[in-house]
């Protein structure tokens, strides 16, 4: 890949999008008929009931938490055929390899969306917002609307509605940290997985995600790097139902980059860049509340290049397209309301490039570079791009460091410690400055996509010893 990059980094690392967000991964891919995933998805364990340690059976191979006795060949692979299997249990489930669930999916070829042409354009394509838009320091859009304090180590998490995601301290060192949630209604931080529900002393709560009805997160051997995704009903700061296995794995297996959004769960399957599995494909998987199994939705033929997000009811992923051709990546909207079946956009970089992230807002979508390429033209180049319907590009020539958040037409930009805002209609920016005394990386956004109200946090030190003391939320109201 001919790339120059402003720093090295190790192969299939990517930089963190918040300060305990996990590594993003690489990825290729084509859009498959919706195919049934784990079987051992949606196990409805009550949170207290602890499941046994996943057992190994070689290398990158678990047993399903849920059916004893019944090994799985790998994490993802457990999948019932519906036409064959229709109706069965889970303790009756066959299982099916990574590679089978693949030629399941081939079979359907015929039926598969064509990827779009690479997209190449130069420089005169797209507007600078530093360069053409208006600096205002007066400019409207964003309206205070709460600050609040948190103890120092909680970390939110990207989330839609009232209920913001997060990791928060434990009161004692074990657990060291607890899955919790934070109300932007009234400031309050709420304990939502006090204690790891996989037995295993070296287990971690690593990451969180929820909507206002379902809370998910995944829990991290933190020596032998085994994970595992787990979810239940979610309802004012506390879970309301059984807890579900979503899905199980080893080192060898990348933890799950997930998103959530009402009623489901969305993730990537997909294997380490450097294991003994690092040829096969890649999956996004979807759940619903409610489902016995999950499934598999769009495949990868090579790693996904950023997490998944979800917009407006819209599922914005990267997988790798035109495999034959060479290394290219499909940024793809699909529709949540219909489990992926229709895909709404698909832009094709140019050859090599791989986006930071991607998100759609208000139909359009908006990526991001992180490093500049020696060749792709305009979008080979680090920075933030909104596509616009003339399919020219509104663009930020700042380094990401996170998925943007917004409106249709307000959109907020992180760079370096404070963000960067810009309204398109009015052609105007200004800058959201990071909170005060905050440390060197400044502000995160606890918010990516479309959203009425822009939230974002910091770690911020204490003015008498200059040592971090706290987290300070901030929100704004959009429009």
């Amino acid at each position: 890949m001919n790339r120059s990059s402003s720093r090295s980094r190790r192969p299939g690392s990517a930089r963190r999008a918040t300060p305990r967000a996990s590594a993003t991964p690489r990825t290729t891919a084509t859009k498959k008929p919706a195919t049934p995933a784990p079987a051992h998805a949606g196990s409805g364990r009550p949170l207290k009931a602890r499941p046994t340690t996943p057992a190994r059976n070689g290398a990158g191979r678990y047993a399903t938490p849920t059916i004893p006795r019944q090994p799985k060949p790998k994490p993802f692979a457990n999948v019932d055929r519906r036409t064959l299997f229709k109706g069965v249990g889970a303790a009756g489930a066959i299982g099916v390899t990574a590679s089978a669930l693949s030629s399941l999916q081939g079979c359907s070829s015929s039926e598969e969306e064509s990827d779009a042409t690479p997209t190449v354009v130069d420089d005169n394509q797209a507007t600078s917002v530093t360069d053409s838009y208006t600096y205002n320091e007066q400019m409207a859009g964003l309206t205070e609307a709460g600050t609040w304090t948190l103890p120092l180590g909680t970390v939110l998490f990207p989330g839609e509605g009232t209920w913001i995601p997060a990791l928060a301290a434990g009161e004692s060192a074990n657990p060291v940290v607890t899955g919790a949630a934070f109300s932007v209604s009234d400031g309050s931080l709420a304990t939502v997985v006090k204690e790891p529900v996989t037995t295993g002393t070296n287990y971690v709560i690593y990451q969180t995600r929820c909507s206002d009805s379902l809370y998910a997160w995944v829990e991290l051997d933190t020596v032998a790097g085994d994970w595992a995704l787990y979810a239940a009903p979610f309802s004012a700061g506390a879970l309301t139902g059984g807890v579900s296995t979503l899905a199980t794995g080893d080192a060898e297996w990348d933890i799950p980059q997930v998103a959530v959004s009402g009623d489901a769960v969305v993730w990537l399957g997909m294997p380490t860049a450097t294991g003994s599995h690092s040829a096969e494909d890649s999956h996004c998987y979807l759940w619903r509340s409610g489902q016995s199994n999950a499934t598999a939705v769009v495949t990868s033929h090579g790693r996904f290049a950023c997490e998944p997000t979800i917009s407006d009811g819209v599922v914005t992923l990267v997988p790798r397209v035109r495999n034959e051709e060479g290394m290219y990546y499909g940024i793809s909207s699909y529709q949540l309301s219909d489990n992926l079946a229709t895909r709404t956009a698909q832009l094709v970089l140019p050859q090599s490039v791989k986006p930071f992230s991607a998100v759609s807002m208000g139909g359009r979508l908006v990526f991001q570079i992180e490093a500049n390429y020696s060749s792709g033209g305009l979008l080979g180049q680090m920075g933030t791009y909104v596509q616009m319907d003339d399919d020219n590009f509104v663009a930020l020539s700042r380094e990401p460091i996170a998925a943007p958040a917004g409106t249709s037409d307000l959109f907020l930009v992180k760079t370096r410690a404070s963000y960067l805002y810009f309204d398109i209609p009015d052609e105007e920016y200004n800058t959201l400055v990071a909170a005060s005394r905050a440390v060197d990386y400044g502000e995160y956004p606890a918010r990516v996509g479309t959203c009425s109200t822009f939230v974002t946090f910091a770690t911020v030190k204490d003015p008498a010893t200059t040592y971090p003391a706290s987290v300070q939320v901030r929100a704004y109201k959009l429009g």
